[in-house]
């Protein structure tokens, strides 16, 4: 390490460009511009004589050496927050999560169970059926329908997932149709055709309008069936049958905070299985 020490503000910059992943996020997060968070991680790197980041286009990774850091850091800063304004509550480490519309729903439902009682966690849910990259820290935490494949990568089986269609007794027997590029809504697709009695894009609404009768809704069995009033129409389509993974980053892992978020879902989708 060069003699020249590093400072704590810088430290403190350091910490946000890694919990954020990049200097956008960072900049909007501290309100330095991304320029300035640039060159003062450069400046960082030369006083410390090491590489903290491996600098992509959509972001930054960080290195082993960096990751340490991290931890070392989060722990100073924890104590020195304790010490000087105990009263105040410490900022929460954040933790992205993504997720389909069906998962993002069941997750909401256990939020208290994951954040912790009191929280320790801060969860940043972002909802959308396309793949984020873990790999490229777009995200910690991900969920998948398969395996994951990449090197950098770890997974861990949640469950099962079983669609089947639901209507309130009494509605229309007619599908209400998602069209979204997933493998349950390009089923409905082949199934319902031009029959579907309305079309919508965004999956909840789907399950909105099987609640208010209008017809029957292709839905994961672990959200049609906790919701009164619903019923089964007809078997679980087995095709769609696919086994639930949750994903992130074979370093990020060993990260306290990830481990606990991890550990706490996989305490909720144990749960689901009970159900």
């Amino acid at each position: 390490m060069n003699e020249t020490k590093a400072d704590w503000a810088d430290l403190q910059l350091f910490l946000a460009v890694a919990r954020e992943g990049g200097l956008s996020p960072a900049a909007r997060a501290t309100g330095r511009s991304p320029a300035t968070l640039g060159r003062r991680m450069m400046a960082l790197e030369r006083k410390l004589g090491r590489d903290l980041f491996i600098r992509h286009e959509r972001g930054y990774e960080l290195t082993a050496e960096a990751r340490t850091l991290m931890q070392d850091l989060e722990a100073v800063e924890a104590r020195l927050l304790r010490l000087t304004a105990p009263e105040e509550p410490i900022e929460r480490p954040l933790v992205k999560v993504s997720a389909g519309t069906w998962t993002t729903l069941a997750l909401l439902d256990q939020l208290d169970a994951i954040t912790g009682a009191p929280a320790d966690l801060r969860l940043r849910f972002v909802s959308t059926e396309a793949t984020l990259d873990i790999a490229r820290r777009e995200v910690v935490i991900g969920f998948r329908n398969a395996r994951p494949t990449g090197g950098s990568l770890a997974g861990r089986r949640l469950l099962r997932v079983e669609f089947a269609a639901y209507a309130l007794p009494g509605a229309p027997d007619h599908w209400i149709r998602i069209v979204a590029d997933t493998p349950s809504a390009r089923w409905l697709a082949r199934v319902a055709g031009t029959e579907a009695a309305c079309e919508v894009t965004a999956p909840r609404n789907g399950l909105d309008l099987a609640l208010a009768g209008r017809g029957k809704a292709l839905l994961p069995t672990f959200i049609g069936d906790r919701h009164p009033g619903l019923e089964r129409v007809g078997d679980t389509i087995s095709e769609l049958g696919h086994d639930q993974w949750i994903v992130t980053h074979q370093d990020d892992r060993h990260l306290p905070h990830v481990r606990r978020a991890i550990d706490r879902i996989c305490a909720a989708f144990a749960g689901w299985r009970r159900a």
